[in-house]
């Protein structure tokens, strides 16, 4: 993965092709980019970006945005009300404890992905 303006880059490689091609991921918009190395790849996937926030700014739109903060979790009943539990006895916010359990998990995962 890749990260340019808090947009991220999927990347993958074309054995047949001998080529990088990557898609921004997380916004509706369809943004590509490919390179042949590592430097041209990021370069590119730089500038796909660059051009979708320009073209964005022609046209009067707003860019879509990779991530809010904010989303929906739909729980069992009996696991919301432990996780509310648990958030209670340790003195923060049901917020707080998703939060923290998704965060030890990505850096269990990905330990390479920087924290917000």
């Amino acid at each position: 993965m890749m990260e340019y303006k808090e947009y991220i880059g999927k990347v993958e490689f074309d054995d047949e092709a001998n080529i990088f091609h990557g898609e921004v991921v997380g916004i509706r918009d369809v943004v590509t980019f490919q390179g042949e190395n590592v430097q041209e790849l990021r370069r590119a996937f730089e500038e796909s970006v660059d051009d979708y926030l320009a073209l964005c700014a022609d046209r009067g739109e707003k860019p879509d945005k990779p991530c809010s903060g904010k989303f929906l979790v739909r729980l069992s009943p009996e696991l919301h009300r432990h996780a509310a539990m648990l958030a209670k006895v340790r003195g923060e916010s049901l917020n707080a404890l998703v939060a923290e359990a998704i965060e030890r998990e990505i850096q269990l995962t990905m330990p390479d992905l920087r924290s917000a």
